[in-house]
Formats: structure tokens, sequence, C-alpha cells
């Protein structure tokens, strides 16, 4: 759908997400400015079985999801009456947890008479790189110019899509096993360290891990925009076990920056690679994984287009990216029934 008509009316979103471990809600004005945007995070709750316990998950969701939704309104000092819309995550995710929200949704919209619009948690992620703040501590940052090449990278999923305008995507490629993200997380527990892989990495890295004893391999997948890091993880296996069995203690701390550094370098030249070869005008990295300073750094260090990336408060899951994305589509007419169902498995590709 061309930017150029799409209609855009002042429009006010109520957003909720809760496809995993958060439990989310917001309101954002006009697809940008984010009024209140309050999240309730599972991580520490999660930490002690070593990943997201789906069970667990959705029974925290049922017990956040109202106050949280009264928070974020209440923070926006507006009322249902005062929204045009209430958009949801209606997938991918987990199914116990994202049935919590989605009914949540239904039930405001019930109450409200406000229409509700279903959105793809991916999708999202794109969308949080057009938002700010409204309270004025920050300039407004420029919106993303089309065509551009955009990295979706977090826990499940790492994926090349080319928007050549709003709401358009072409998918060139994705991890044929591992995600980034997953990548991180089993590396971290080889190593001894907690849930979740990402942070704990990069802290021992920042605290002085040094990348150039162990060289780990890059898969390249040549003639593709596809990823593979399960390579990657069998390699830091196999190391750490050779030591194990000669006694050696392992340099944690080293291995963890040898094994960033290749995600990393894998990650940037590939996007990079694909940018100039659709003619992207700039580059745009969304989700969990684009929280990691050495990626961040490398991508605004190599890349020669415009690089957006969101802050980190809005790298990680929230409902800011899902009013954000709610507001465009409210602007092109989407409006869901109240039959709409999860999807669980929903595939950008499918939008």
């Amino acid at each position: 759908m061309a930017d150029q008509q799409i209609s855009k009316p002042d429009c006010r979103i109520l957003g909720i997400e809760s496809s995993c471990d958060e439990t989310a809600a917001a309101v954002v004005e006009n697809g940008r400015a984010i009024l209140s945007n309050v999240v309730a995070s599972q991580v520490d709750l999660h930490a002690q079985y070593g990943g997201v316990f789906p069970e667990v998950a959705s029974r925290q969701h049922i017990l956040a999801i109202y106050p949280i939704i009264e928070q974020a309104l209440r923070e926006a000092h507006l009322n249902l009456s005062d929204l045009d819309g209430i958009a949801v995550t209606r997938g991918p995710g987990l199914p116990g947890s994202l049935v919590v929200g989605i009914n949540a949704a239904k039930g405001l919209a019930i109450g409200s008479g406000l229409p509700l619009i279903g959105v793809n948690h991916l999708e999202g992620h794109l969308y949080s790189a057009w938002l700010y703040k409204a309270n004025g501590e920050a300039d407004i940052p420029a919106e993303p110019e089309f065509p551009l090449l955009a990295l979706i990278v977090s826990g499940g999923h790492t994926e090349l899509v080319l928007m050549r305008d709003h709401l358009t995507y072409e998918h060139l490629g994705a991890t044929l096993d591992d995600a980034a993200g997953e990548a991180f997380d089993k590396v971290a527990r080889l190593l001894g360290l907690p849930y979740p892989g990402g942070p704990a990495i990069q802290k021992v890295v920042l605290a002085g891990g040094d990348p150039s004893g162990t060289q780990f391999p890059r898969a390249w997948l040549e003639g593709t925009w596809n990823f593979s890091f399960s390579g990657l993880k069998t390699a830091v296996l196999r190391v750490v076990r050779d030591m194990e069995e000669l006694g050696a203690e392992i340099p944690v701390a080293d291995f963890a920056a040898s094994f960033q550094e290749a995600v990393v370098e894998v990650l940037v030249v590939k996007t990079l690679q694909a940018a100039k070869k659709f003619e992207a005008k700039a580059i745009l990295v969304a989700g969990g994984v684009s929280a990691n300073k050495a990626l961040r750094e490398a991508f605004m260090t190599r890349s020669p287009l415009p690089v957006h990336i969101p802050p980190i408060s809005l790298c990680t899951d929230n409902a800011a990216m899902i009013a954000g994305l709610g507001c465009f589509r409210f602007w092109t007419g989407q409006r869901d029934s109240l039959d709409m169902d999860v999807l669980p498995n929903w595939p950008l590709s499918e939008i």
C-alpha cells in the first residue's frame, strides 16, 4: 500500500502485546508519538527454567494484563472513549500467551465499541523504528526512507525483508535453523551464563572479552540471503567440551566475545550486501537482538546508508510498536471481527 494512498486522519491507538513473556500496553498517536508504554517483564521468573515456560507465561499474563492496560491509559491521560481503535498482537508467538492479549482486546472492543485491529508481532518490530516519545525530551527522528532493507533479529526470528513502501514486504531470506537470539541463549548456557543469553554474553564481553584467541566459523550461505547459526553453536560446544576433557579453565569471556563477533559479522555483512543489491536507501534493524551494543555499533560504523535502530527500550517486546503499527493499519481501513483468532505461526510473508 503506497504511503501517498493512505489517508491519515489523527488517530490514537491502544496497543496490547502478550506474545511471549512480556505483558505490555501502550497508547500511540498518529503511528509515531508514544503517549504511554508500559511493560511487565517475566524475565526473572523464567530465568530459573533457562528459558520461557509457556504455561507460567500465560498465567502471568492473566494476572498482569488489565492492570497494565489501566496503567497505560492512565499515563496517557486518556480514557477508552478518547481512542480510535485497539491493536493487539495476533501472532506469531506462544498460543496461550497470545490468547490472553486477544481476549482482553476483544473485551475492551465490545465494551467501548472501538474497532479491533489484529497485527503481526514481527511487523510491529519493524514499525518500532517510527516511534518517539511524545514528551518533547528528544528530537523527532527522521522517518526511514523507502525502499529500505530490514533485518529482524530476535530470539525466535532472523530474517531479511525488503520494504518498498509502508506495509509492503518482500521476504529475502531467513535463518535455516537457530535464530540469532536463540543461538545467544544456547551458547550462554554452554558457557555457564544465565538466561537471557544475549545480555549475559554482552555483559561478560564488555567486562573484558578478547575475541582474537579463538576464531569461530561463519556460515555465509553464498548465493542466498539466508542465515545459519547451528554450526557456530556446535563449534562452541566442541571447543568447550575439549577443554573440559583436558581439565582446562574455559575462557568464558573470550569465547563469548568470539561468538558474538561471528554473529555480528554475518548479520551486518549480509544485510549490507542485500541493501546494495536491492538499491535500498536505508537500513532498518529491529527485534530483541538489535539491543546488542556490538551489533548496533557495527551497523552504525560500517553502513554507507542511514541506519534506523530503535532505542534499547523499544528493541525488546513492547506494545508501543503494536499501537504504532495499529495506526498504519487503521489508516488502511483494517477492522477485524470479534471472532478473530490467534495465529501462533504467522509469518511476515503471509501478511
